[in-house]
């Protein structure tokens, strides 16, 4: 197997594996072999992995869960089913991370979300998410200097959400996507190029009042089919690649102990419903053959270790959220992926603040500085919320 290495990063490389006839495409950094994504190159490979990115900093500090998490305008990207049962008329956040620092100086995500309740049934989203990997010296399979170049990544969606009863809500939600990580240079023969493409989610969301303990609770169940769309291919007739097509399910349970004090339990859990990556002899994916609808339905069936490796390829995030008086919330959990699929493990941290119409959010990924490129990331967020056109004081 051939290697060249395209584009070096202040001494970071995004690797190109070039097989003859075939240019085979995979987004990993850092000389050890990083996904976009922070997983490492044991992980299913896909094209496009900063979709399943957290972008917000509230779920950020919960283990990465959200999909069944009381509502509000980030739900566009953990689940958009969740919009219909927002209080406020109108709401919008931005967020923002720096992403991978210990391998990479100027990677960043950015996210902006908005959502607006047309009535008490429907409600309407949108979502802009930014993937910036900073700006790259170009260098040839010699180490000739072929100048500079900034790729980058986006998604902007459009969402929207129907309220059936009081506790049942049904969701979905239009991708369309845009990744420029190549700038047109012809590499093994074949033309490098920006991908664009479409995606869909779909979602429901479910939750019951009651009691636990005697004490006023509130009871939640979600699920989220994200990402379901064509593969796309960097090159002109090359290795096709599917999109991130991700299930998340979650529970939570919300228990109001006193009048102050309210807290939050809750478990997410994530299967990427794309065929286990496998490889012949010569290293070429042999997996990416299958129609999207058969990736789907044999991603559960399809690992070669049988039962056993389906249940490596799940991520588990549980996770705990505190409220005092509504005004300041404590949260922590965890990430859980299997070390055989991405070896991703790590104790999440943050915080949040209630003032007037804003909440301002700040998670912290608490990583091993020897295992995990994501140590000390950071996550930074501001939701704003209105009401009629007006500020809604909470």
């Amino acid at each position: 197997m051939k290697t060249l290495s395209l584009f070096n990063l202040r001494g970071i490389t995004l690797i190109i594996s070039v097989l003859f006839p075939t240019l085979v495409f995979s987004q990993v950094v850092g000389p050890g072999g990083t996904n976009t994504n922070g997983s490492n190159t044991s992980a299913i490979i896909t094209g496009v992995p900063f979709l399943n990115i957290s972008p917000d900093s509230r779920s950020g500090a919960i283990g990465e869960a959200g999909v069944a998490l009381s509502p509000d305008v980030n739900a566009n990207f953990w689940n958009p089913s969740k919009l219909a049962f927002l209080e406020n008329e109108n709401s919008l956040a931005i967020s923002y991370s720096p992403w991978l620092r210990k391998l990479v100086p100027d990677v960043s995500l950015s996210y902006l979300s908005y959502a607006h309740k047309v009535d008490d049934r429907n409600t309407i989203g949108a979502s802009l998410r930014y993937f910036n990997l900073g700006s790259i010296q170009l260098v040839d399979a010699n180490q000739t200097d072929m100048g500079t170049y900034t790729p980058n990544e986006f998604s902007l969606d459009g969402s929207f959400a129907r309220k059936f009863g009081k506790e049942f809500s049904l969701g979905l939600t239009m991708r369309y996507i845009h990744s420029s990580l190549y700038n047109g240079t012809f590499s093994a023969g074949q033309q490098t190029k920006a991908v664009n493409d479409i995606g869909a989610d779909v979602s429901a969301f479910y939750q019951h009042p009651g009691e636990l303990f005697g004490k006023p609770s509130l009871f939640a169940f979600g699920v989220d089919i994200s990402n379901i769309g064509p593969k796309i291919s960097y090159t002109s007739g090359g290795q096709n690649y599917y999109l991130p097509t991700n299930l998340k399910i979650g529970a939570a349970n919300t228990l109001n102990i006193d009048e102050y004090s309210q807290i939050t339990l809750t478990l997410d859990v994530n299967k990427l419903l794309v065929p286990t990556t496998r490889y012949d002899d010569s290293h070429n994916i042999t997996s990416g053959d299958k129609s999207v609808p058969a990736a789907i339905f044999g991603s559960f069936s399809d690992a070669p270790g049988g039962f056993s490796e389906e249940m490596k390829e799940i991520s588990y995030s549980p996770g705990l959220e505190y409220w005092y008086n509504k005004q300041f919330a404590l949260r922590a959990g965890y990430f859980y992926e299997n070390p055989s699929k991405g070896d991703r493990q790590y104790l999440t941290l943050g915080t949040g603040l209630k003032y007037d119409i804003f909440d301002i959010d700040l998670s912290y990924i608490a990583a091993s500085q020897q295992k995990s490129p994501l140590a000390n990331t950071l996550r930074f967020s501001v939701l704003i919320n209105f009401q009629s056109g007006k500020p809604k004081t909470k």
